[in-house]
Protein backbone atom coordinates (compact mmCIF):
# COMPACT_ATOMS: atom_id res chain seq x y z
CA UNK A 1 0.00 0.00 0.00
CA UNK A 2 2.78 2.44 0.87
CA UNK A 3 4.61 1.73 -2.39
CA UNK A 4 1.42 2.50 -4.32
CA UNK A 5 0.91 5.70 -2.31
CA UNK A 6 4.54 6.74 -2.85
CA UNK A 7 4.13 6.23 -6.58
CA UNK A 8 1.00 8.41 -6.54
CA UNK A 9 2.82 11.20 -4.65
CA UNK A 10 5.76 11.08 -7.07
CA UNK A 11 3.40 11.29 -10.04
CA UNK A 12 1.64 14.33 -8.58
CA UNK A 13 5.02 15.96 -7.89
CA UNK A 14 6.23 15.28 -11.44
CA UNK A 15 3.08 16.78 -12.92
CA UNK A 16 3.72 19.90 -10.83
CA UNK A 17 7.22 20.28 -12.26
CA UNK A 18 9.33 18.55 -9.61
CA UNK A 19 12.02 15.92 -10.19
CA UNK A 20 12.85 13.21 -7.66
CA UNK A 21 16.14 13.91 -5.87
CA UNK A 22 18.67 11.19 -5.16
CA UNK A 23 19.33 12.52 -1.65
CA UNK A 24 17.12 14.27 0.87
CA UNK A 25 19.79 16.97 1.23
CA UNK A 26 19.27 17.97 -2.41
CA UNK A 27 15.49 18.30 -2.25
CA UNK A 28 13.24 21.33 -1.80
CA UNK A 29 10.46 19.10 -0.44
CA UNK A 30 11.17 15.94 1.57
CA UNK A 31 8.29 13.49 2.13
CA UNK A 32 8.40 10.65 4.64
CA UNK A 33 5.72 8.03 3.93
CA UNK A 34 5.20 6.09 7.15
CA UNK A 35 3.87 2.75 8.31
CA UNK A 36 2.52 1.85 11.73
CA UNK A 37 1.70 -1.83 11.31
CA UNK A 38 4.51 -2.73 13.75
CA UNK A 39 6.19 -0.90 16.62
CA UNK A 40 9.60 -1.00 14.93
CA UNK A 41 8.26 0.84 11.87
CA UNK A 42 6.81 3.54 14.13
CA UNK A 43 10.06 4.01 16.05
CA UNK A 44 12.07 4.23 12.84
CA UNK A 45 9.69 6.86 11.46
CA UNK A 46 10.08 9.05 14.52
CA UNK A 47 13.85 8.57 14.34
CA UNK A 48 13.86 9.76 10.74
CA UNK A 49 11.73 12.78 11.71
CA UNK A 50 14.45 13.65 14.20
CA UNK A 51 17.00 13.49 11.38
CA UNK A 52 14.78 15.85 9.40
CA UNK A 53 15.51 18.65 11.87
CA UNK A 54 19.07 18.89 10.59
CA UNK A 55 17.65 19.37 7.08
CA UNK A 56 15.48 22.24 8.31
CA UNK A 57 18.36 23.79 10.24
CA UNK A 58 20.56 23.69 7.13
CA UNK A 59 17.86 25.27 4.97
CA UNK A 60 14.79 26.77 6.70
CA UNK A 61 13.12 27.18 3.29
CA UNK A 62 13.08 23.41 2.76
CA UNK A 63 9.65 21.88 3.31
CA UNK A 64 9.19 18.66 5.30
CA UNK A 65 6.08 16.47 5.02
CA UNK A 66 5.04 13.32 6.87
CA UNK A 67 2.26 11.15 5.46
CA UNK A 68 1.00 7.57 5.72
CA UNK A 69 -0.51 5.44 8.45
CA UNK A 70 1.48 6.88 11.34
CA UNK A 71 0.48 10.40 10.29
CA UNK A 72 -3.17 9.33 10.33
CA UNK A 73 -2.88 7.65 13.71
CA UNK A 74 -0.53 10.02 15.53
CA UNK A 75 -1.19 13.46 14.10
CA UNK A 76 -1.40 15.41 17.39
CA UNK A 77 1.49 13.57 19.04
CA UNK A 78 3.59 14.07 15.91
CA UNK A 79 3.06 17.83 16.00
CA UNK A 80 4.40 17.89 19.55
CA UNK A 81 7.39 15.62 18.93
CA UNK A 82 8.39 17.03 15.52
CA UNK A 83 7.24 20.69 15.36
CA UNK A 84 9.79 21.33 12.58
CA UNK A 85 7.67 19.25 10.17
CA UNK A 86 5.76 21.63 7.88
CA UNK A 87 2.73 19.46 7.07
CA UNK A 88 1.13 16.17 8.10
CA UNK A 89 -1.23 14.25 5.82
CA UNK A 90 -3.11 11.07 6.70
CA UNK A 91 -3.76 8.17 4.35
CA UNK A 92 -7.03 9.70 3.17
CA UNK A 93 -5.45 13.05 2.34
CA UNK A 94 -3.04 12.24 -0.50
CA UNK A 95 -4.95 14.44 -2.95
CA UNK A 96 -4.60 17.41 -0.59
CA UNK A 97 -0.89 16.63 -0.23
CA UNK A 98 -0.58 16.81 -4.01
CA UNK A 99 -2.37 20.17 -4.06
CA UNK A 100 -0.03 21.59 -1.42
CA UNK A 101 3.21 20.59 -3.13
CA UNK A 102 1.82 21.99 -6.39
CA UNK A 103 1.29 25.38 -4.68
CA UNK A 104 4.73 25.24 -3.09
CA UNK A 105 6.44 24.62 -6.43
CA UNK A 106 6.11 28.29 -7.39
CA UNK A 107 8.08 29.33 -4.30
CA UNK A 108 11.24 27.42 -5.25
CA UNK A 109 13.97 28.52 -7.60
CA UNK A 110 16.50 26.02 -8.90
CA UNK A 111 17.82 23.88 -6.04
CA UNK A 112 20.56 25.65 -4.14
CA UNK A 113 23.43 23.27 -3.41
CA UNK A 114 25.73 25.73 -1.64
CA UNK A 115 27.88 24.66 1.28
CA UNK A 116 25.67 26.57 3.70
CA UNK A 117 22.68 24.42 2.68
CA UNK A 118 24.53 21.10 2.79
CA UNK A 119 24.69 18.83 5.81
CA UNK A 120 27.95 17.94 7.47
CA UNK A 121 26.78 14.34 7.73
CA UNK A 122 24.23 13.10 5.12
CA UNK A 123 21.16 11.54 6.71
CA UNK A 124 21.00 8.65 4.26
CA UNK A 125 17.90 7.01 2.88
CA UNK A 126 16.68 6.81 -0.71
CA UNK A 127 13.55 7.64 -2.72
CA UNK A 128 12.32 4.04 -2.77
CA UNK A 129 9.62 3.00 -5.25
CA UNK A 130 9.51 6.31 -7.04
CA UNK A 131 12.77 6.98 -8.87
CA UNK A 132 15.08 5.46 -11.43
CA UNK A 133 14.90 3.88 -14.84
CA UNK A 134 13.37 0.65 -13.49
CA UNK A 135 10.73 2.12 -11.17
CA UNK A 136 7.86 2.04 -13.67
CA UNK A 137 8.33 -1.56 -14.80
CA UNK A 138 5.92 -2.68 -12.07
CA UNK A 139 2.91 -0.42 -11.76
CA UNK A 140 1.02 -0.43 -8.45
CA UNK A 141 -2.71 0.23 -8.77
CA UNK A 142 -4.78 0.55 -5.59
CA UNK A 143 -8.19 -1.11 -5.86
CA UNK A 144 -9.45 -0.40 -2.34
CA UNK A 145 -8.49 1.43 0.81
CA UNK A 146 -9.08 0.32 4.35
CA UNK A 147 -10.38 -2.93 5.78
CA UNK A 148 -13.59 -3.90 7.56
CA UNK A 149 -12.43 -7.15 9.19
CA UNK A 150 -10.88 -5.78 12.41
CA UNK A 151 -8.38 -8.49 13.22
CA UNK A 152 -7.62 -7.94 16.89
CA UNK A 153 -3.90 -7.31 16.25
CA UNK A 154 -4.30 -4.96 13.29
CA UNK A 155 -4.18 -1.16 13.27
CA UNK A 156 -5.14 -0.81 9.58
CA UNK A 157 -8.93 -0.29 9.96
CA UNK A 158 -8.20 2.41 12.54
CA UNK A 159 -5.78 4.36 10.32
CA UNK A 160 -7.12 3.60 6.81
CA UNK A 161 -10.79 3.19 7.66
CA UNK A 162 -13.31 0.58 6.51
CA UNK A 163 -13.50 -0.83 3.00
CA UNK A 164 -13.62 1.86 0.34
CA UNK A 165 -13.60 0.16 -3.08
CA UNK A 166 -12.70 2.25 -6.12
CA UNK A 167 -15.00 2.11 -9.16
CA UNK A 168 -13.77 -0.50 -11.62
CA UNK A 169 -13.67 2.02 -14.47
CA UNK A 170 -11.32 4.21 -12.43
CA UNK A 171 -9.02 1.27 -11.69
CA UNK A 172 -8.92 0.23 -15.33
CA UNK A 173 -8.15 3.79 -16.39
CA UNK A 174 -5.18 3.97 -14.03
CA UNK A 175 -3.94 0.53 -15.12
CA UNK A 176 -4.11 1.68 -18.76
CA UNK A 177 -2.05 4.72 -17.80
CA UNK A 178 0.59 2.62 -16.01
CA UNK A 179 0.98 0.35 -19.04
CA UNK A 180 1.25 3.38 -21.33
CA UNK A 181 4.01 4.72 -19.05
CA UNK A 182 6.02 1.52 -19.42
CA UNK A 183 4.69 -0.91 -16.80
CA UNK A 184 5.30 -4.52 -17.83
CA UNK A 185 3.46 -5.80 -14.77
CA UNK A 186 0.44 -4.40 -12.96
CA UNK A 187 0.20 -5.17 -9.24
CA UNK A 188 -3.32 -4.70 -7.87
CA UNK A 189 -3.05 -3.54 -4.28
CA UNK A 190 -5.51 -3.65 -1.41
CA UNK A 191 -5.45 -4.47 2.27
CA UNK A 192 -7.90 -7.29 1.54
CA UNK A 193 -7.69 -7.17 -2.22
CA UNK A 194 -9.85 -10.19 -3.09
CA UNK A 195 -12.78 -8.74 -1.11
CA UNK A 196 -13.11 -6.12 -3.85
CA UNK A 197 -16.62 -5.33 -5.11
CA UNK A 198 -17.30 -2.71 -7.74
CA UNK A 199 -19.27 0.06 -5.99
CA UNK A 200 -20.68 1.21 -9.34
CA UNK A 201 -22.27 -1.73 -11.14
CA UNK A 202 -21.37 -5.41 -11.02
CA UNK A 203 -18.01 -7.08 -10.64
CA UNK A 204 -15.95 -8.80 -7.96
CA UNK A 205 -12.19 -9.29 -7.77
CA UNK A 206 -12.12 -12.10 -10.31
CA UNK A 207 -13.98 -9.95 -12.82
CA UNK A 208 -11.66 -7.02 -12.12
CA UNK A 209 -8.56 -9.12 -12.84
CA UNK A 210 -10.12 -10.42 -16.06
CA UNK A 211 -10.79 -6.87 -17.24
CA UNK A 212 -7.28 -5.67 -16.34
CA UNK A 213 -5.76 -8.64 -18.19
CA UNK A 214 -7.43 -7.47 -21.40
CA UNK A 215 -5.50 -4.17 -21.43
CA UNK A 216 -3.42 -4.04 -24.60
CA UNK A 217 0.27 -4.28 -23.82
CA UNK A 218 -0.09 -5.74 -20.32
CA UNK A 219 2.44 -8.54 -19.92
CA UNK A 220 2.02 -9.74 -16.33
CA UNK A 221 -0.51 -9.33 -13.51
CA UNK A 222 -0.14 -9.83 -9.77
CA UNK A 223 -1.98 -8.81 -6.61
CA UNK A 224 -1.37 -8.30 -2.91
CA UNK A 225 -2.71 -8.99 -0.32
CA UNK A 226 -5.72 -11.33 -0.33
CA UNK A 227 -7.60 -12.73 2.66
CA UNK A 228 -8.27 -16.49 2.84
CA UNK A 229 -11.91 -15.85 3.74
CA UNK A 230 -12.63 -14.17 0.39
CA UNK A 231 -11.23 -16.77 -1.99
CA UNK A 232 -14.03 -18.87 -3.44
CA UNK A 233 -13.52 -21.86 -5.67
CA UNK A 234 -15.22 -20.03 -8.52
CA UNK A 235 -13.00 -16.97 -8.12
CA UNK A 236 -9.84 -19.08 -8.20
CA UNK A 237 -11.12 -20.90 -11.28
CA UNK A 238 -11.71 -17.55 -12.99
CA UNK A 239 -8.26 -16.30 -12.03
CA UNK A 240 -6.66 -19.47 -13.40
CA UNK A 241 -7.99 -18.56 -16.86
CA UNK A 242 -5.85 -15.40 -16.97
CA UNK A 243 -2.62 -16.21 -18.86
CA UNK A 244 -0.78 -13.12 -17.57
CA UNK A 245 -1.36 -13.93 -13.90
CA UNK A 246 1.88 -14.64 -12.07
CA UNK A 247 2.15 -18.13 -10.50
CA UNK A 248 2.34 -16.91 -6.93
CA UNK A 249 -0.47 -16.46 -4.41
CA UNK A 250 0.11 -14.85 -1.06
CA UNK A 251 -2.28 -16.34 1.50
CA UNK A 252 -1.74 -14.96 5.02
CA UNK A 253 -2.33 -17.65 7.66
CA UNK A 254 -0.97 -15.92 10.83
CA UNK A 255 -1.38 -19.08 12.95
CA UNK A 256 -2.24 -22.74 12.40
CA UNK A 257 -4.02 -22.93 15.76
CA UNK A 258 -7.80 -22.54 15.75
CA UNK A 259 -7.86 -20.96 19.25
CA UNK A 260 -5.36 -18.35 18.05
CA UNK A 261 -7.30 -17.73 14.83
CA UNK A 262 -10.43 -17.08 16.90
CA UNK A 263 -8.57 -14.68 19.21
CA UNK A 264 -7.16 -12.93 16.15
CA UNK A 265 -10.66 -12.67 14.63
CA UNK A 266 -9.37 -14.14 11.37
CA UNK A 267 -12.80 -15.51 10.31
CA UNK A 268 -11.58 -18.96 9.21
CA UNK A 269 -10.38 -22.17 10.80
CA UNK A 270 -7.17 -23.95 9.87
CA UNK A 271 -9.13 -26.63 8.01
CA UNK A 272 -10.97 -23.95 6.02
CA UNK A 273 -7.62 -22.36 5.20
CA UNK A 274 -6.26 -25.68 3.99
CA UNK A 275 -9.31 -26.10 1.77
CA UNK A 276 -8.33 -22.85 0.02
CA UNK A 277 -4.79 -24.24 -0.35
CA UNK A 278 -6.19 -27.35 -2.04
CA UNK A 279 -8.14 -25.17 -4.49
CA UNK A 280 -4.98 -23.24 -5.31
CA UNK A 281 -3.13 -26.49 -6.01
CA UNK A 282 -6.05 -27.62 -8.19
CA UNK A 283 -6.22 -24.50 -10.35
CA UNK A 284 -2.58 -23.32 -10.09
CA UNK A 285 -0.48 -26.50 -9.86
CA UNK A 286 2.77 -24.57 -10.48
CA UNK A 287 2.03 -21.67 -8.17
CA UNK A 288 4.15 -20.79 -5.16
CA UNK A 289 2.12 -20.13 -2.02
CA UNK A 290 3.54 -17.60 0.43
CA UNK A 291 2.15 -16.49 3.76
CA UNK A 292 2.42 -14.39 6.94
CA UNK A 293 2.84 -15.58 10.53
CA UNK A 294 2.56 -13.83 13.88
CA UNK A 295 4.43 -15.49 16.74
CA UNK A 296 3.85 -14.74 20.41
CA UNK A 297 0.30 -13.44 20.00
CA UNK A 298 -1.39 -12.87 23.39
CA UNK A 299 -2.51 -16.20 24.81
CA UNK A 300 -0.38 -18.33 22.49
CA UNK A 301 0.60 -21.56 24.23
CA UNK A 302 3.39 -23.91 23.28
CA UNK A 303 0.74 -26.21 21.81
CA UNK A 304 -0.65 -23.38 19.68
CA UNK A 305 2.84 -22.59 18.45
CA UNK A 306 3.59 -26.26 17.76
CA UNK A 307 0.60 -26.38 15.40
CA UNK A 308 2.10 -23.51 13.42
CA UNK A 309 5.56 -25.08 13.45
CA UNK A 310 4.18 -28.40 12.19
CA UNK A 311 2.37 -26.57 9.39
CA UNK A 312 5.57 -24.86 8.27
CA UNK A 313 7.59 -28.07 8.41
CA UNK A 314 5.10 -29.72 6.07
CA UNK A 315 6.57 -27.60 3.28
CA UNK A 316 3.41 -25.78 2.15
CA UNK A 317 4.95 -22.34 1.83
CA UNK A 318 7.66 -21.25 -0.59
CA UNK A 319 8.28 -18.25 1.62
CA UNK A 320 6.82 -16.64 4.73
CA UNK A 321 6.95 -13.28 6.43
CA UNK A 322 7.33 -14.06 10.13
CA UNK A 323 6.88 -11.48 12.86
CA UNK A 324 6.90 -11.39 16.63
CA UNK A 325 3.59 -9.90 17.76
CA UNK A 326 3.84 -6.13 18.20
CA UNK A 327 1.34 -4.25 20.37
CA UNK A 328 -0.47 -1.52 18.48
CA UNK A 329 -2.24 1.23 20.40
CA UNK A 330 -6.00 1.12 19.88
CA UNK A 331 -6.31 -2.58 19.07
CA UNK A 332 -8.00 -5.14 21.38
CA UNK A 333 -4.96 -7.43 21.62
CA UNK A 334 -2.85 -4.62 23.05
CA UNK A 335 -4.90 -4.86 26.27
CA UNK A 336 -4.54 -8.62 26.70
CA UNK A 337 -1.94 -10.49 28.74
CA UNK A 338 1.22 -10.65 26.65
CA UNK A 339 3.55 -13.56 25.96
CA UNK A 340 6.97 -13.11 27.55
CA UNK A 341 9.35 -11.47 25.03
CA UNK A 342 12.01 -14.14 25.54
CA UNK A 343 9.46 -16.89 24.83
CA UNK A 344 8.18 -15.10 21.72
CA UNK A 345 11.73 -14.56 20.44
CA UNK A 346 12.65 -18.20 20.95
CA UNK A 347 9.54 -19.35 19.10
CA UNK A 348 10.24 -16.93 16.26
CA UNK A 349 13.77 -18.32 15.93
CA UNK A 350 12.45 -21.90 15.72
CA UNK A 351 9.82 -20.96 13.16
CA UNK A 352 12.34 -19.03 11.05
CA UNK A 353 14.76 -21.96 11.10
CA UNK A 354 12.01 -24.31 9.90
CA UNK A 355 10.76 -22.00 7.15
CA UNK A 356 14.27 -21.14 5.98
CA UNK A 357 14.93 -24.84 5.42
CA UNK A 358 11.74 -25.13 3.36
CA UNK A 359 12.57 -21.98 1.38
CA UNK A 360 16.10 -23.22 0.66
CA UNK A 361 14.68 -26.49 -0.65
CA UNK A 362 12.22 -24.56 -2.85
CA UNK A 363 15.03 -22.43 -4.25
CA UNK A 364 17.31 -25.45 -4.66
CA UNK A 365 14.83 -26.93 -7.14
CA UNK A 366 15.54 -23.97 -9.42
CA UNK A 367 19.30 -24.60 -9.61
CA UNK A 368 20.50 -25.63 -13.11
CA UNK A 369 17.29 -24.32 -14.66
CA UNK A 370 16.57 -21.05 -16.47
CA UNK A 371 14.01 -18.60 -15.11
CA UNK A 372 12.57 -15.49 -16.69
CA UNK A 373 12.70 -12.56 -14.28
CA UNK A 374 11.82 -8.86 -14.35
CA UNK A 375 14.81 -6.68 -13.50
CA UNK A 376 14.35 -4.52 -10.39
CA UNK A 377 17.54 -2.50 -10.68
CA UNK A 378 20.97 -2.48 -9.10
CA UNK A 379 21.27 -4.64 -5.98
CA UNK A 380 21.13 -2.53 -2.83
CA UNK A 381 23.81 -4.67 -1.16
CA UNK A 382 26.25 -4.84 -4.08
CA UNK A 383 26.27 -2.17 -6.77
CA UNK A 384 28.10 -4.50 -9.17
CA UNK A 385 25.07 -6.78 -9.34
CA UNK A 386 21.45 -6.61 -10.48
CA UNK A 387 18.33 -7.75 -8.64
CA UNK A 388 15.40 -9.33 -10.46
CA UNK A 389 12.15 -11.10 -9.55
CA UNK A 390 10.99 -14.38 -11.07
CA UNK A 391 7.30 -14.83 -11.85
CA UNK A 392 6.82 -16.62 -8.53
CA UNK A 393 8.44 -13.64 -6.76
CA UNK A 394 11.82 -15.20 -5.95
CA UNK A 395 14.65 -12.68 -5.72
CA UNK A 396 17.53 -13.43 -8.09
CA UNK A 397 20.88 -11.64 -7.76
CA UNK A 398 23.16 -11.68 -10.82
CA UNK A 399 26.46 -10.01 -11.78
CA UNK A 400 25.93 -7.12 -14.14
CA UNK A 401 26.62 -8.45 -17.65
CA UNK A 402 29.51 -6.81 -19.57
CA UNK A 403 26.98 -5.07 -21.84
CA UNK A 404 24.97 -3.66 -18.92
CA UNK A 405 23.71 -0.14 -19.48
CA UNK A 406 20.81 1.22 -17.48
CA UNK A 407 18.75 2.52 -20.38
CA UNK A 408 19.22 -0.67 -22.40
CA UNK A 409 18.17 -2.98 -19.57
CA UNK A 410 15.23 -0.74 -18.63
CA UNK A 411 13.94 -1.06 -22.21
CA UNK A 412 14.70 -4.82 -22.38
CA UNK A 413 13.89 -5.72 -18.75
CA UNK A 414 13.01 -9.41 -19.05
CA UNK A 415 16.05 -11.46 -18.09
CA UNK A 416 16.55 -15.16 -18.68
CA UNK A 417 18.69 -16.20 -15.74
CA UNK A 418 20.59 -19.44 -15.34
CA UNK A 419 20.14 -20.30 -11.66
CA UNK A 420 23.50 -21.24 -10.16
CA UNK A 421 22.92 -21.20 -6.40
CA UNK A 422 20.14 -21.31 -3.81
CA UNK A 423 19.88 -19.45 -0.53
CA UNK A 424 17.20 -18.80 2.05
CA UNK A 425 16.64 -15.29 0.61
CA UNK A 426 16.47 -16.38 -3.03
CA UNK A 427 18.83 -17.47 -5.80
CA UNK A 428 22.06 -16.43 -7.48
CA UNK A 429 22.57 -16.76 -11.18
CA UNK A 430 23.89 -15.47 -14.49
CA UNK A 431 22.02 -13.52 -17.16
CA UNK A 432 21.99 -15.39 -20.47
CA UNK A 433 19.36 -13.45 -22.44
CA UNK A 434 17.32 -10.28 -22.20
CA UNK A 435 14.03 -9.49 -23.92
CA UNK A 436 11.96 -6.39 -24.58
CA UNK A 437 8.63 -8.19 -24.08
CA UNK A 438 7.73 -11.15 -21.91
CA UNK A 439 6.61 -13.16 -24.92
CA UNK A 440 9.84 -12.48 -26.86
CA UNK A 441 12.53 -15.12 -27.20
CA UNK A 442 15.18 -12.57 -26.28
CA UNK A 443 18.73 -11.98 -27.38
CA UNK A 444 21.88 -13.46 -25.87
CA UNK A 445 24.02 -11.27 -23.64
CA UNK A 446 27.74 -11.42 -23.12
CA UNK A 447 28.60 -13.21 -19.90
CA UNK A 448 31.81 -13.16 -17.84
CA UNK A 449 34.12 -16.14 -18.08
CA UNK A 450 33.72 -16.75 -14.35
CA UNK A 451 30.92 -15.82 -11.99
CA UNK A 452 31.81 -13.23 -9.37
CA UNK A 453 28.72 -14.07 -7.28
CA UNK A 454 29.43 -15.19 -3.75
CA UNK A 455 27.10 -16.71 -1.25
Amino acid sequence: MNEADSQYIADRAASAGYAVADRAEDANVVILNTCTVRDNAERRAYGRMGHFKSLKDADPARRLIVTGCLAEHDRDRMRRIAPHVDAIFGTSELAQLGDVITRWREEFSETDLTEERALRFPIGGSPDCVAGAFSRLRGFVTVQRGCSYYCTFCIVPHVRGRFDHRPMAEILSEAHQRVAEGAREIALVGQTVNAYLNPVGDGDFGALCSHVARIAGLERLSFISPHPKDFTREMLRELSQIPQLNPRIHLPLQSASDPMLRRMNRKYTFSQYMEKVSWIHEFFPQAAITTDFIVGFPGETEQDFQSTLDCVRSGIFANAYMFIYSKRRGTPAAHWEQVEPAVASERHARLAEAQNAVACAFHERKVRTEARALVQGVSKKDRSKLAAKTLDNVTVIVPQPPDYEERLYASEPWLDVRIDSAHKWGCGGTVVRRARRFADRGSAVKTPLISLLTA
